[in-house]
């Protein structure tokens, strides 16, 4: 080893090391597949991880201008397909790979990150049948937020007016493509609900890729949704296409044809419905006034009618019956009641004193008035009344005679 050499220093070296790596243009353009490890979000919105797989593992730096445009959320764990560049950072003289973009093993980004969206906002309850509004049933302004270039705000505007022309259709355009639409579809959302410039919203557009209709898989659009008090009706691409604005709306329609449908009902089917309403109207009057003429007519031919005071006279016979019974009765009683009077004073006759003093009896009495039932319970001298049937003596007791 030759020690006349001129040594160089670190930083030397691993810029020259670097300048070696980016020279080579298979370097400069890689796509590797791994695992993500350790995957952090710093502050200032770099994004630093390991990938990696059985064997080995390489460190891997995106940084923020690239990390913005990602469409779904890495996670440790998660295989992916990494492109970017190799290079050396000199200050720890380590290579790594300088990332570009991130694209999910298995489903595309955008489906991943519409599957991690769903998600968390399920999470939140946003897609909660609770929180659904219902929808007025005819609603006096309706605002379409749409494209105004696109055919199905053509499409909405004829249905709406052919259906229910006394609705007031107002257009709010809005981009529904590219990364500015998401942020005008929430604006104009929010500016309905404001100024209250409807009682009913439709949002969407015309069918497309799942790119084309991004943006109304955008959390901005689907929590603007969810906060408007005016009832939202989501009407996205096809009948076939599902976005992030259709599980959050009031009610979702499968075309922006459908949303129109949906929104008004069909005045030529309530006229109709007004008019059958009005024959059954007029056949149950009809009917009913038939009825009630028959009945006037059963009743004026009842004598009740015709000869009211019949009716009295039928009842004065009635009562006069009536009485006549009540007299009859009465008097019976009354002849029962002597027979029992009779019968009674008879009884009390034959038991009177008076009846027995008639048949030649008489009553002693002592002077206080008290009836003599026994000789013993006189003594000699003592005064007595003796009582006949016409009239009264005074005797005093000379002898008294007791039987044995």
């Amino acid at each position: 080893m030759s020690m006349d050499r001129q040594p160089l220093s670190v930083s030397e070296l691993n810029n020259h090391i670097k300048g070696l790596l980016e020279r080579d243009s298979r370097l400069a353009e890689v796509c590797v597949r791994g695992e993500l490890s350790n995957y952090k979000i710093y502050p200032s919105g770099h994004h630093y991880f390991t990938l990696k797989d059985s064997e080995s593992s390489l460190k891997c730096v995106m940084f923020k201008s690239s990390a913005v445009k990602l469409r779904f959320r890495p996670d440790s764990g998660m295989s992916v397909t990494a492109f970017g560049r190799v290079s050396v950072y000199p200050r720890d003289g380590a290579y790594q790979l300088y990332c570009s973009a991130l694209m999910p093993e298995g489903a595309g980004d955008l489906q991943l990150a519409f599957e991690q969206l769903k998600e968390k906002l399920a999470g939140e309850g946003l897609f909660d049948r609770s929180h659904k509004k219902p929808l007025p049933a005819f609603p006096e302004k309706i605002a379409v937020i749409t494209s105004p270039a696109g055919a199905a705000v053509h499409d909405m505007i004829r249905i709406l007016g052919r259906r229910w022309p006394m609705t007031r259709v107002l257009l709010l355009p809005v981009r529904v493509q590219g990364t500015e639409a998401p942020a005008e579809i929430a604006g104009a959302i929010r500016y309905a609900n404001e100024f209250e410039l409807a009682d009913l919203i439709i949002t969407g557009r015309g069918g497309g890729s799942i790119e084309d209709l991004w943006a109304f898989n955008d959390e901005r659009v689907a929590r603007a949704i969810y906060a408007s008090r005016i009832p939202v009706i989501s009407a996205v691409g096809h009948e076939p296409d599902v976005t992030i604005a259709d599980y959050v709306a009031d009610a979702r329609a499968s075309t922006p044809s459908n949303a129109a449908e949906i929104a008004v009902p069909d005045c030529g089917k309530i006229r109709e419905a007004l008019e059958s309403l009005g024959i059954r109207s007029c056949q149950a009057m009809t009917g009913k006034l038939s009825a009630l003429s028959d009945r006037l007519a059963a009743l004026a031919g009842k004598r009740v009618l015709t000869d009211p005071l019949a009716h009295i006279e039928n009842r004065r016979m009635e009562l006069d019956r009536v009485r006549d019974g009540l007299a009859a009765a009465g008097e019976r009683v009354l002849a029962a009641k002597k027979q029992d009077f009779i019968r009674l004073a008879s009884m009390l006759d034959a038991m009177s004193p008076l009846r027995v003093l008639s048949r030649g009896y008489a009553i002693a009495s002592a002077e206080n008035g008290k009836p003599v039932k026994s000789a013993k319970a006189l003594s000699e001298g003592e005064r007595l009344n003796i009582s006949f049937t016409d009239g009264r003596a005074g005797c005093r007791v000379e002898k008294i005679e007791i039987n044995s």
